[in-house]
């Protein structure tokens, strides 16, 4: 958090936490999971179902875009159900959903299930932090870093989960995160009781309206080409390393690694000692020049280069998060759902393009679009940064227990 420090903040309570927020927090570890599945085995899946990369790399665009759209939906159902019903609601569609994934005979019905499966994943990780704040103990510092902790747990255990599962058969991460997904709905149905609704139900234009806000408008643009570098890197990499699950698997579980510790460890400790703007400008450009060491090194270069890349990634879906939630006048959880409406449309659109792009000129390309992609981001910043002058703050109990939408890293 900006101006303070949430790990020594949070360390010492975060561990002391009812059973409902435990449940939650390992329910988030499984859907954050969810995103980097696939990654291992995505040479797999195209060989397994005769399908080109581009094909497959529509896993990750329909899973996203369905996420992106289903941001105006999530705030408007949990606003009216609670958000005990809504994590429930999401959880069931991605433990039906996954399960189906992994019985898919083409490429195109996999990229149907994983299109339910993104919903699911939308209505679920959308509500997890208010209902860990609200369920927690120790304060708001402790809770945000839970589910922080949460979010880099999963992104660097997915692909891990997906290397040794899908080491025998591409379908079997499928049925084991269906399986995990439902004991995380057992554990939330036990020991999570309903919250308090919000006094104020949210319309489904809430999020658009908040958009035109110009600190909240700047954010959102700039994190969309941020968005499209990231998920250049997630999505695309894996064929150009064309390695086997398992090595492949272990390069992004320490891409996972680096993005968890720089998320929760290293971003809030540069932004108090530089401020949101200066620290995600550098470390866009950062991540832009790794890109393109990335896509002309060679075999080995391209390998540290990925896994370094989760250290630029972390920090920014840290400040980026900061910014959203902190820039605009409107109700974080209206905020927040309009600036991921934006960006995770970057999120849908990487994955599809960076094979197209390759199959349009060569393997390079990609990558260099994905690191001018993340410039821009950053000359965004630049340009608006008198709009972005109110930088993130503390989310205070009062306004964190309000929250019914939250950003991804992130």
């Amino acid at each position: 958090m900006q101006g303070e420090d949430p790990f020594e903040q949070g360390t010492a309570s975060i561990l002391r936490q009812p059973k409902a927020v435990w449940a939650t927090a390992g329910a988030s570890v499984v859907a954050f999971m969810g995103i980097g599945l696939v990654d291992p085995i995505l040479p797999s899946i195209a060989k397994g179902l005769e399908a080109t990369p581009s094909q497959v790399s529509l896993l990750f665009t329909s899973y996203f875009l369905i996420t992106a759209v289903a941001m105006l939906v999530t705030g408007f159902v949990s606003s009216r159900i609670g958000g005990r019903k809504t994590l429930l609601a999401g959880l069931a569609l991605v433990v039906v959903f996954a399960a189906l994934s992994g019985t898919s005979s083409s490429v195109a019905e996999l990229v149907g299930f994983r299109a339910g499966w993104g919903l699911g994943n939308a209505l679920f990780v959308s509500t997890a932090l208010a209902v860990i704040v609200g369920a927690a103990a120790g304060g708001s510092s402790a809770a945000i870093l839970l589910y922080e902790s949460a979010l880099g747990l999963g992104m660097a255990c997915g692909p891990l989960l997906g290397a040794l599962l899908g080491d025998a058969s591409w379908r079997y991460p499928f049925f084991g995160t269906a399986a995990l997904m439902a004991i995380g709905f057992v554990c939330i149905t036990a020991f999570l009781r309903e919250q308090p609704r919000p006094a104020r139900k949210t319309s489904l234009l809430d999020p658009l309206r908040a958009l035109g806000h110009r600190g909240l408008a700047s954010v959102a643009t700039s994190a969309f080409f941020y968005n499209y570098a990231f998920f250049t890197i997630l999505a695309f990499t894996p064929f150009v390393l064309n390695m086997t699950p398992y090595k492949s698997g272990a390069v992004f579980f320490a891409w996972g690694l680096l993005l968890a510790v720089f998320s929760v460890l290293v971003a809030p400790r540069l932004q108090k000692r530089f401020g949101s703007l200066k620290v995600v400008g550098a470390s866009l450009v950062l991540l832009a020049a790794d890109l393109v060491i990335l896509g002309y090194g060679d075999h080995t270069t391209a390998i540290v280069c990925t896994i370094v890349s989760g250290a630029f990634i972390g920090m920014n879906n840290t400040v980026y998060t900061e910014l959203a939630l902190g820039v605009s006048d409107a109700p974080r959880p209206v905020a927040s759902a309009g600036y991921n409406f934006v960006r995770w449309f970057a999120a849908a659109a990487a994955p599809y393009l960076a094979p197209k792009i390759e199959e349009w000129s060569d393997i390079h390309i990609p990558f260099v679009v994905a690191a001018a992609a993340a410039v821009v981001g950053a000359v965004v910043v630049w340009v608006r940064r008198s709009a972005l002058t109110h930088e993130a703050e503390e989310l205070e109990p009062k306004h964190a227990t309000e929250d019914g939408v939250t950003v991804f890293a992130n």
